[in-house]
């Protein structure tokens, strides 16, 4: 049956072309097309300060980024698919940096040696044998175990010996941190719980503030 001339047609959204930039709705993509229609350069060009200040109301969190006005005028040319010859006062954006992948991040890889205590105790393991035997060093040390000892009764059992923490130490850093003789972590209160997970080291006293900067800094290389 052929439909009458009264017949009203229904658009789809998957019938149309995909818009570069949705945040700025169809009616933004039209007012960008009317203005590749002005043949005045002129009046061409302060049109398109006028759909910027459109997309700016229609856009607000824009004012939430740096260089927001910057990057309205950016969007401006992406929806005119880069094709669209106004005075503007930023550099227009090139295609290729807008399209372009970030460099991908890289992982480390490396097996971790135990995964009860996580691969950051391998980076503390190489800052803590870096330092000269000090009492700050064994600090540290002691420190480090009871971190340690808490990671282990998280994953592991409801008890474990200082012996087998100190050991850990050992094995872990391949021999290159000693834990000083007759060093003592304490006992556990009760009701102490491990539940959660987290890395409380302790560190926020004086005399662990240089391995505090330490770490920091060995982990923005």
């Amino acid at each position: 049956m052929e439909a009458s001339e009264n017949t009203i047609k229904l658009y789809y959204n998957t019938e149309v072309e995909k818009l570069q930039m949705p945040e700025y709705g169809r009616l933004v993509l039209k007012m960008v097309e009317q203005l590749k229609d002005i043949e005045d350069r002129e009046k061409r060009s302060e049109q398109a300060q006028a759909v910027v200040k459109v997309m700016e109301s229609l856009n607000p969190q824009v004012h939430q980024q740096e260089n927001w006005y910057q990057k309205l005028w950016d969007h401006l040319f992406i929806i005119a698919g880069y094709d669209l010859d106004v005075d503007s006062p930023f550099p227009k954006p090139v295609p290729e940096v807008v399209n372009s992948r970030p460099d991908p991040i890289p992982l480390n890889t490396k097996p971790i040696r135990a995964r009860h205590y996580g691969r950051n105790i391998e980076s503390i393991l190489d800052l803590i044998a870096s330092e000269p035997d000090s009492e700050e060093k064994t600090e540290m040390i002691r420190s480090l175990a009871i971190y340690m000892r808490q990671q282990y009764l998280i994953w592991n059992k409801d008890t474990v010996s200082d012996a087998t923490i100190f050991q850990d130490i050992e094995r872990l850093s391949k021999g290159r941190v000693k834990v000083p003789e007759g060093l003592q972590l304490g006992k556990i209160s009760e009701g102490t719980s491990f539940s959660r997970p987290g890395l409380n080291l302790g560190f926020n006293n004086g005399k662990n503030a240089k391995f505090n900067r330490g770490f920091r800094k060995k982990g923005k290389k």
